[in-house]
């Protein structure tokens, strides 16, 4: 779902009290202002969160009447897209992870993996390198974009 510029967390608590499924996937970086630190949680993607809808009119309904709403992600007009529930568990693994997470624009070469031990074991994704280190990237392909954290290749398999 796309939502106004600033408006991911309003539009994900409004449809969360409405009762819809809501992910939005945030992390917390510490801002600095003249006379104080802080830490500050940003979305992941600016401008997207991500919505489960049920089939029918009224659901989509609910989700474009929520504050902050601009439009729901689609393919076909009227029809939301979907993304694969392995991407959303994957992503969710890397955020619990607790680690630092990079935003990469969405890449197409390199070869899917899946993790075999640590926090992220079962986690799917692409292996890159990045100076010398290993990215593993998670790629959310509806939106063009990946999100990568350093990684050991021995922690990886081929999927």
């Amino acid at each position: 779902m796309y939502v106004k510029s600033r408006h991911e967390f309003t539009a994900a608590n409004d449809l969360s009290n409405k009762g819809t499924e809501v992910f939005l996937p945030a992390i917390t970086k510490q801002r600095q202002w003249k006379d104080r630190k802080k830490l500050v949680e940003f979305p992941l993607f600016p401008g997207y969160l991500f919505v489960h809808i049920r089939p029918g009119p009224e659901e989509l309904t609910t989700v474009l009447r929520a504050r902050g709403a601009v439009s729901v992600l689609s393919l076909e007009p009227g029809r939301p897209a979907s993304i694969p529930e392995e991407e959303i568990h994957s992503l969710k693994l890397m955020l619990s992870g607790g680690a630092d997470l990079d935003i990469y624009p969405h890449l197409k070469e390199g070869t899917g993996v899946r993790v075999r031990r640590g926090p992220l074991k079962g986690a799917t994704g692409i292996l890159k390198s990045k100076k010398d280190q290993h990215m593993f990237l998670v790629n959310i392909e509806l939106l063009g974009r990946s999100v990568g954290m350093r990684i050991n290749a021995d922690d990886v398999e081929e999927s």
